[in-house]
């Protein structure tokens, strides 16, 4: 996060510039963005915007800042079907359609259900699953819309406290909500839900705070307070400093996945449900942290 010192310039530059619901400036995110696939140890990376089967977006339009993220559910490989390839589309796809201006900031499910459908519709045949998360920062309102279906998801710090969050959709035990395209005639044994059991916010957000969207690969390997602790080394909002702490959450998440006598949270969860499940969780991970800032073009 911000040092104490910057993080009360900041406050102080907001009082006395009148700031707060008169602030009159456009807002922006400064964004970057780190992940390692499941298989990095072998040297197996995908290449683009894709974590192995994770894959994420960050779109600027001139009413709004996007970004978002989507993991492929893994079982697809078994049927001969890459599920980096549902998740990329997806995620391409809602990246297009920010850029052409077509989606309201305030409806970011409205992003979401058009990219899917359009992937439905799509002349090349496309299977696979995902879940999905789209964060829309509106520059004027200064109001942060989110759409989260599955267990990807966000956090929203301010001083060092987690003041907003998605919340996780589960069916039950490990098996997120999740958009889904199946083979013709197998659409009935294929679970899928519908964008719109998005769950969906709106926030009030402020200069300085800290935005972090990511899949369940960071999630399920890190609590909050082990991510509260790694943006502490945030000193300052350009991108380098972004991307050096992205990447720090990143790897730490990585390392902490394949760590057999860690209490991971997907462990504790799993323990909740009855398993005798210890250790972290090898996964795709997928970060991208972002701060708000000025507007600049």
């Amino acid at each position: 996060m911000l040092s104490v010192l910057s993080y009360g310039r900041l406050v102080a530059r907001a009082v006395i510039g009148g700031l707060s619901q008169t602030d009159s400036r456009d807002y922006s995110l400064v964004t970057a963005s780190c992940g390692f696939g499941k298989d990095f140890r072998r040297g197996i990376l995908k290449k683009g915007m894709c974590y192995g089967d994770d894959a994420c977006f960050i779109a600027r339009h001139r009413s709004a800042d996007v970004l978002g993220v989507a993991d492929g559910v893994g079982g697809w490989r078994d049927y001969g079907v890459d599920p980096s390839q549902f998740s990329g589309t997806l995620m391409k796809t809602c990246e297009r359609l920010v850029k052409e201006g077509r989606f309201v900031p305030s409806n970011p499910v409205g992003v979401l259900t058009t990219s899917y459908y359009e992937l439905l519709q799509n002349k090349v045949p496309l299977l696979g699953s995902s879940t999905a998360c789209i964060v829309v920062l509106d520059r004027q309102s200064h109001r942060l819309h989110t759409a989260n279906l599955g267990d990807s998801g966000f956090l929203v710090v301010r001083g060092g406290e987690v003041v907003h969050r998605s919340d996780e959709q589960q069916h039950y035990f490990n098996t997120p909500f999740q958009l889904s395209i199946a083979p013709p005639g197998a659409e009935g044994a294929v679970l899928s839900d519908s964008p719109d059991a998005a769950d969906s916010t709106s926030f009030d957000v402020q200069l300085g705070d800290i935005i972090l969207t990511a899949t369940d690969g960071l999630f399920d390997n890190m609590p909050d307070y082990m991510i509260l602790q790694e943006l502490k080394k945030l000193k300052n909002t350009n991108y380098e400093s972004i991307q050096q702490t992205a990447r720090s959450i990143a790897e730490q998440a990585h390392v902490l996945a394949y760590d057999p006598n860690y209490m991971s949270p997907f462990a504790q969860f799993a323990c909740d449900n009855g398993l005798n499940v210890r250790g972290g969780k090898p996964d795709d991970i997928t970060v991208l942290l972002s701060i708000v800032a000025e507007y600049t073009d």
